[in-house]
């Protein structure tokens, strides 16, 4: 009896755990464009388009390679717009009683598969370079869950940057040697951008339609949609610029929105690479003496350490996770987040960067939209639908754990052992925002003062008695206890103020 094999968006890999538990005599691949997927938050049109083409190309390859595809767009008459619409409709079609599927990412489609009225087998999703049953085994016990012992525990299991037990070059990371300033240079490579073809084009045209109302900027598109795109753009990336990414993975600079990163996020989370083939190129760099250690061994971290966690705890965490708020924040996302005019460089500039590009790295997100979310007492859940829906690379298992977790500690140190909390100091350390700003980063108080020193000590005091026990923290609280009297009166009233008019809706 013929069997549906579903393939979701982000699971563009010819080696799918579903795909090869069917079998391409037998069984039909069933892909949908529905506008479920395109809308349960307002997601970027760069990143539909994305999704879109590359599930187009992909069922192309799938046809070219034996399988049968019954394969719905977007806008087929018959499309039900849901993925367990479109299931039934094709077994009915088909007279298919079960579906294979690889384990969705996001607890929002597993609940949807386990509900539905036919067989559904769900195959563990094997591009993780960690199960969850796996990292179930490493937590079982934690009083406290850590990055860098499981980073750690998955370097000897794969064995990348080791000589023996021992890590490569003797230790474990070398953050010391990283994340240092960066200057504007007209000789950094620039990431390769790919010419949209026939079917990106048609799906361009596609989105313009039908999510007109979306943030973001459409056009110009230049992101890959086939894995031999996403090869061109790791072979970049390892022989350009990785060479320079531990030193420059921190840095921020107005008029050069990629530094050094790799732009290969949006490639891994759809399918298009693996993490492992990944990892292996940037060793195999550092092997041939064409890349530093720092660099190699800060994004391999990134990739088997970072990107490997967070799924494990969404998973270990189940549905509720991203649901948490234990700072009670609840303050509205503002609309600068949107575009709306403000006198903070930072903000505009990350912002701007978003709307453009679908894209900002790690420290804008973090430390610019994620440390002024923070420290204003913004909505976690507010932020969370927000970073999910404008970047190319978002898909909630990884997204909710970073913005939740990480950024927002409304977990309450699941993901962390401190909020990464910061003043206007750490961004104009990192960056060249603030020589442009309405505001004087070096201004604690008065007319002008950065935003980011104000909410910085209003944030704190204002969850003094959760955090004033922390060993990371503490030296903070003796710094503010020894202020002069007045300066603490005017940092905590003119904070007020400003989130007074950021509550009201005033531009700041």
């Amino acid at each position: 009896m013929t069997r549906l094999v579903l393939i979701l968006g982000d699971q563009l890999t010819p080696g799918l755990s579903a795909l090869r538990a069917a079998d391409p005599a037998r069984d039909v691949v069933v892909m949908a464009e529905v506008k479920a997927e395109g809308s349960y938050v307002p997601h970027h049109p760069q990143k539909i388009a994305l999704i879109l083409s590359a599930m187009r190309h992909f069922a192309a390859e799938l046809r070219a390679a034996g399988w049968q595809v019954a394969y719905t767009q977007l806008d087929d008459p018959e499309n039900s717009h849901s993925i367990p619409g479109e299931l039934l409709r094709r077994a009915a079609e088909y007279g298919a009683s079960e579906i294979i599927a690889t384990r969705p990412g996001e607890w929002r489609l597993i609940t949807a598969l386990e509900e539905m009225p036919l067989a559904v087998r769900q195959c563990p999703d094997d591009r993780f370079l960690c199960s969850e049953a796996a990292f179930a085994d490493w937590a079982e016990g934690r009083k406290q869950f850590r990055m860098e012992w499981f980073y750690r525990e998955m370097r000897r299991k794969t064995g990348l940057l080791m000589q023996g037990d021992q890590p490569t070059g003797g230790q474990w990371n070398f953050d010391h040697d990283n994340r240092k300033a960066a200057k504007p240079d007209l000789f950094r490579p620039r990431p390769p951008r790919f010419a949209p073809d026939a079917i990106t084009a048609a799906v361009l045209d596609l989105v313009e339609r039908h999510f007109p109302g979306h943030f973001g900027r459409l056009r110009p598109f230049g992101w890959g949609v086939t894995r031999a795109d996403a090869l061109t753009a790791l072979d970049w990336f390892i022989g350009q610029a990785l060479p320079r990414f531990g030193d420059e993975q921190d840095a921020m600079l107005a008029e050069d929105p990629t530094l050094s990163h790799s732009l290969l996020s949006p490639y891994l989370n759809i399918g298009l690479l693996t993490p492992l083939e990944v990892c292996t190129a940037a060793e195999a760099a550092h092997t041939a003496g064409k890349a530093p250690l720092n660099a190699v061994e800060g994004f391999i971290r990134q990739i088997l350490g970072w990107r490997e966690f967070v799924r494990g705890i969404y998973l270990r965490h189940g549905p509720g996770y991203a649901g948490q708020n234990v700072l009670k924040a609840d303050r509205a996302l503002p609309p600068l987040y949107w575009g709306a005019k403000t006198g903070m460089a930072c903000l505009s500039h990350a912002v701007g960067q978003t709307r453009d590009l679908a894209y900002a790295h790690h420290i804008q997100r973090l430390m610019v939209t994620g440390n002024f979310a923070l420290l204003a007492g913004i909505s976690p859940q507010a932020l969370h639908e927000w970073y999910l829906s404008v970047y190319i690379d978002a898909f909630e298992w990884v997204e909710a754990p970073n913005t939740i977790g990480m950024s927002q500690f409304a977990d309450g140190g699941v993901l962390g052992s401190k909020p990464y909390a910061a003043s206007g100091a750490y961004i104009d350390r990192m960056s060249d925002y603030c020589a442009g700003c309405h505001y004087t980063v070096a201004q604690k108080t008065g007319d002008g003062a950065c935003p980011f020193n104000l909410l910085y000590w209003h944030f704190l005091l204002r969850h003094r008695a959760r955090f004033e026990g922390n060993p990371r923290m503490a030296q903070m609280y003796r710094t503010w206890d020894k202020m002069d009297p007045a300066r603490k009166a005017a940092t905590l009233s003119e904070a007020e103020a400003f989130l007074q008019r950021l509550e009201a809706g005033e531009a700041v």
